[in-house]
């Protein structure tokens, strides 16, 4: 757990907040007013990968960006389950004791699948969707999508998940994990991480930092082997069976997709989003890779900025 006040020598310059409604210290930054923007992150990252999208999006709007459990300054608890479905939970419980409302969700990595489950059991709290190399996970159950003679790969055969699922086999998963602290820049560049100019000292202690000892990475061990075990399909039904599918694909969406994803194929998220949403933009981001936030932020935060205004 990183603490409150660290800035990273001023590169992460925001006041600390924290909400404690899920039994356990969850930081949030929240800058600006008016229109409330959450933005998601996902594994092996927290808030600071938003550094570059809080100045300019809380010009105009309200800007909270949670670290989720075991991740960046929230704390890391030693008596929770690290499964999808508390994750999804914990951040149900934050929205509602923020009491927010008409959320303009952000979302990469993690936070697709997050805001996905959410939307189905809330729908009232999604006003759009932004979603960068993410999915919401569930276009299967559309049965109105035109077929296509080509299909996409699965999920678990991109290069990050059959690193995963071979790792854990031979139980290498868990050595490298176990020290994230030192191995986080190359398991970033597994995932896809292709802005080596963004890598600094600050850079390199902002992510490193909330895996400093064993107990703190519990999170970000179990959040790749919810997939790899498949551990989420099954939250995800119960979500579909309260029958607001519809209402989640009549939110306006939009998708950037850096192409050079090695966690999820951009083919599968191109194809996923298009199934549910088939009127939502999709932008093409050639030289960007998974983490899209790194490599380009303004050029997604100029995407994100002009489909609010076309939206509202």
């Amino acid at each position: 757990m990183i603490p409150a006040h660290e800035t990273f020598n001023a590169t992460f310059p925001f006041e600390p907040h924290y909400n404690e409604v899920n039994g356990f210290k969850m930081h949030y930054v929240d800058e600006g007013e008016g229109d409330v923007i959450i933005c998601l992150h996902g594994e092996p990252t927290w808030g600071y990968l938003y550094r570059n999208f809080i100045p300019s999006l809380s010009q105009t709007h309200r800007v909270i960006v949670p670290d989720h459990m075991g991740f960046g300054k929230s704390e890391t608890p030693n008596n929770k389950e690290y499964v999808f479905a508390t994750h999804v939970q914990n951040l149900i419980n934050f929205i509602d004791d923020l009491e927010l409302k008409d959320i303009t969700f952000v979302a990469q990595d993690w936070g697709g699948p997050i805001t996905g489950s959410l939307a189905l059991r809330r729908p009232e709290l999604v006003k759009r969707f932004c979603l960068m190399n993410t999915m919401l996970g569930y276009s299967g159950a559309v049965r109105d999508a035109a077929s296509s003679t080509t299909k996409p790969p699965k999920l678990t055969e991109s290069t990050w998940f059959q690193w995963v699922l071979n790792s854990h086999k031979s139980g290498k998963y868990y050595e490298v994990l176990n020290n994230l602290g030192d191995n986080v820049l190359s398991l970033m560049k597994k995932l896809g991480f292709e802005n080596s100019t963004a890598i600094d000292d600050n850079w390199i202690m902002a992510y490193s930092m909330p895996f400093s000892s064993l107990d703190e990475t519990k999170a970000a061990i179990e959040f790749p082997l919810d997939v790899a075990l498949d551990r989420v399909s099954a939250f995800v039904m119960e979500g579909l069976k309260m029958g607001n599918l519809e209402k989640v694909r009549s939110k306006p969406a939009m998708l950037a997709e850096g192409m050079k994803d090695k966690a999820m194929p951009p083919a599968l998220v191109i194809s996923d989003f298009q199934r549910l949403f088939p009127e939502g933009p999709v932008v093409q981001i050639p030289n960007a890779g998974h983490f899209c936030q790194e490599d380009t932020p303004e050029t997604l935060v100029a995407l994100i900025q002009m489909f609010i205004q076309m939206t509202d």
